[in-house]
């Protein structure tokens, strides 16, 4: 499949999130969002995100714009990992990928590669306290995240580098 693009039309979905509440995409015609896909749920450059997302909700409310996130995880282990943080948003598990297919998430070793050679963003991963070796186990997946208005036309979407990279909290909340 080809990646998706601004003025592209986002690619429904109906999933549970990790605690078994409906997401259906189509639900949220009408407002704004940030849709992001992640590798495993214990992936540490993962669960800093997740933090990160945590930590500025309260500025996404008030830009109104929602936020929706799927890993590449069982429910059991987004329980086990990303679900500890509680956040306020969904948290999808994908195991299969069913959806990472339709939005065109790609995966390649090389992203490991290529964020091990940031130094800086290594040293933070690291000292974050969501480093673990488990996530050396989890698929390749290079993150993506897409800003999606409120006719459910695509705005932009950003495919990642590498296994930490993702658009700018900044960016996302210029976002008018």
């Amino acid at each position: 499949m080809n990646k998706l693009k601004k003025n592209d039309h986002s690619i429904d979905f109906s999933q549970e999130d990790y605690l078994g509440n409906k997401v259906h995409l189509k639900d949220y015609k009408g407002k704004k969002i940030l849709l992001s896909f992640f590798r495993g749920a214990s992936c540490p450059f993962c669960n800093l995100r997740i933090n990160q997302l945590i930590n500025n909700y309260d500025e996404f409310q008030k830009n109104q714009i929602e936020i929706i996130t799927f890993f590449s995880a069982s429910k059991e282990e987004i329980f086990q990992y990303a679900g500890k943080q509680k956040a306020p948003f969904p948290i999808i598990p994908d195991p299969n990928l069913e959806i990472y297919k339709k939005y065109a998430v790609e995966q390649s070793s090389m992203g490991m590669i290529k964020v091990i050679l940031k130094p800086l963003k290594m040293i933070k991963v690291m000292t974050s306290g969501f480093f673990n070796m488990r996530s050396m186990n989890d698929k390749p997946i290079i993150p993506a995240d897409f800003l999606i208005d409120g006719k459910q036309i695509i705005y932009k979407a950003y495919y990642g580098k590498d296994f930490g990279d993702h658009l700018q909290i900044d960016e996302i909340l210029k976002w008018k």
